[in-house]
């Protein structure tokens, strides 16, 4: 889809070229035949006239050479200024370059590669009587990236186990750690019969790279599906049967996946950042109690202001825009979703997962949406209900 609308681009570029070239030279051409003409017109006067009138005359036909020189050579080197294009509202705007240059733009996603590697296991951690952990490793972009591998014991299907891929929400990447957050959850999912990878996106922890933000750059989604890859390939996983988690900003990383791949048997969302950008960008800080401070809020909108100075906004340049969002892309997602939501969010507004709802439903998608009364951004008054809806759900589509 996107690949025609480059192809569209390109061939009307060529198109304005080509006019101007023929042009230019249709310009050169007028010069060379109107050229003797003038000269002997200025010649004639020169001869007839008196002295003082040569001189006049004389400094005219200089001057009009000279301006002639001067138009000739603007006309046939056209300014390089960007193109644009004007809104409803007669505002001129620049226009987005090709978004196969964008790296965030889904249609340049695609078509990465993702091949992840075999994961190795650095570490392994204190036992539990329903699972083992294990810190590993695998590569993405060159990095070296960690996460914490949960394996369930008891008998091994005879496929591999069913594996969930794990997004957490931010997390300050200094200070991150691989097992002081979501204990319960990874707990529940492994204690269920599911290997359980949780990557620590780049900049996290020891994983190597810097931490941009999920919003306005692709490294952390391109560590996840090359998280994607490497489960695919270890040894006791069924690389047929893998479901993907996302809480909060890795909601949003979630929701990219499934544009990207589909891969995944089925998605589950808590409290996910799964607006469009226009929300995003307009009805995300202004909707919540909660003001993300400091180098929360500096990751949270980190290039955005880049982007918005080079692109413009979704409603100048919806279509550079479109090209980034995933919810622009709900018709291309074949995976199951289902969304829960806090009743009292105060971080991320739940009309995001409802206007999400809405629109896969509209789409002829398969979603479920449960909302939890009382509930908090992490689901916490409501977490074994909650958790019950996501096992079942995964259940049905994953196993």
């Amino acid at each position: 889809m996107q690949h025609g609308c480059q192809v569209d681009r390109q061939n009307g570029d060529n198109n304005v070229l080509a006019d101007a070239t023929k042009e230019t030279q249709e310009s050169y051409i007028e010069s060379i035949i109107l050229l003797p003409y003038v000269l002997h017109m200025n010649v004639w006067l020169l001869y007839h006239h008196s002295k003082d009138m040569k001189r006049i005359l004389l400094t005219l036909l200089v001057g009009s050479a000279l301006i002639g020189i001067a138009l000739s050579l603007q006309k046939s080197s056209p300014s390089p200024t960007p193109s644009s294009t004007s809104t409803q509202s007669g505002q001129v705007t620049k226009t987005a370059p090709p978004t196969s240059q964008v790296s965030l733009s889904i249609s340049a996603l695609r078509a990465r590669s993702y091949p992840g590697n075999d994961l190795v296991v650095e570490q392994t951690l204190s036992p539990h009587e329903s699972y083992t952990q294990y810190i590993a490793s695998y590569m993405s972009d060159g990095l070296k990236i960690y996460g914490l591998l949960t394996i369930p014991k008891g008998t091994k299907p005879s496929s591999g186990w069913p594996v969930i891929l794990f997004n957490h929400g931010y997390l300050d990447p200094v200070a991150y750690t691989p097992t002081a957050r979501y204990v319960a959850y990874v707990d529940g999912f492994a204690k269920h019969g599911y290997i359980v990878f949780k990557p620590d996106y780049r900049g996290h922890g020891k994983s190597e790279g810097t931490a941009q933000g999920a919003y306005y750059d692709p490294g952390y989604l391109i560590d996840d599906l090359n998280a994607l890859s490497s489960l695919k390939k270890y040894k006791d996983s069924n690389p047929t049967k893998i479901g993907v988690f996302g809480h909060s900003m890795g909601g949003n990383i979630t929701l990219r996946d499934l544009v990207i791949t589909h891969d995944f048997k089925a998605a589950v969302i808590w409290g996910g950042v799964v607006g469009s950008y226009t929300d995003l960008l307009y009805n995300w800080e202004n909707k919540v109690p909660f003001h993300p401070t400091g180098r929360d809020l500096a990751l949270r909108i980190n290039h955005r202001q880049e982007f918005l100075t080079q692109y413009g906004t979704p409603q100048a340049n919806p279509s550079f825009w479109n090209s980034i969002d995933p919810t622009a892309y709900l018709r291309d997602i074949t995976t199951p979703i289902q969304l829960d939501v806090g009743g009292t969010d105060e971080e991320v507004p739940i009309d995001f997962s409802k206007t999400l709802r809405d629109n896969l439903q509209s789409a002829g998608k398969t979603v479920e949406y449960y909302e939890y009364p009382g509930s908090n951004h992490n689901i916490s008054q409501g977490f074994d209900l909650a958790m019950e809806h996501s096992l079942a759900f995964f259940d049905t589509y994953v196993k």
